[in-house]
């Protein structure tokens, strides 16, 4: 009976030590490259909705500064304003990562909202009173770093489904993408007119 514990004991000892070298050796080959690397992409993700949050917070009260200084620029304004709401409407879906639509729609209504902001811009230079306004100078001084922080959270996002999206293609990620991890799709990314200009943010110059 002693002798068959010892047996069992031994057994049992060396199948655990057989699973731990190859769960060791796995690990080695990047089994866990796959997962780790999407965790990635997801935390860059918030950070690039965290800053346009930040962005569209700060709308309403610079078209309000704006507005006191510039009522009769309404077409200007109203297209900052519908712009931001698109922006806020759209509902983003769990799976936008992977959805070729609705990241394309965050793209244009993200872009549309820019694009509003740009013009909105021009037309404070014809107002030196606004730019000397201290509120406007806060706000321009909160925008102008929210852009920054835009620039540089879709560019560590852009690099992170690079990493992600080259994993699940080659040797050895897409053969672990096969057998354990079947759900790994390719990400989406910004696309080539939606990242020019990504390596230097927008330069607003309002209080100048």
């Amino acid at each position: 009976m002693a002798f068959f514990s010892t047996r069992y004991c031994s057994a049992s000892v060396f199948t655990t030590l057989f699973v731990l070298l190859l769960v060791l050796s796995l690990s080695g080959c990047g089994v866990n490259a796959i997962p780790t690397l999407e965790e990635e992409t997801k935390a860059k993700w918030s950070q690039v909705i965290n800053q346009y949050q930040r962005r569209a917070d700060l709308i309403p009260n610079l078209v309000e500064v704006v507005k006191g200084y510039a009522n009769h620029e309404r077409e200007t304004l109203t297209a900052v304003v519908e712009a931001r709401s698109k922006v806020a409407q759209m509902t983003i879906p769990k799976d936008i990562l992977t959805n070729p639509n609705a990241f394309q729609q965050f793209q244009q209504n993200q872009g549309s909202l820019s694009s509003a902001l740009g013009k909105l811009m021009v037309v404070v230079e014809r107002y030196p009173d606004l730019k000397a306004n201290q509120n406007f100078l806060t706000l321009q001084s909160q925008l102008e770093g929210t852009e920054n922080r835009i620039t540089v959270s879709r560019r560590d996002y852009i690099e992170a489904v690079k990493d992600y999206n080259t994993e699940i293609r080659t040797f050895p990620g897409r053969i672990w993408a096969a057998v354990l991890y079947s759900d790994a799709a390719v990400k989406q990314n910004f696309t080539v007119e939606n990242v020019q200009g990504i390596a230097t943010a927008p330069k607003i110059q309002m209080g100048q």
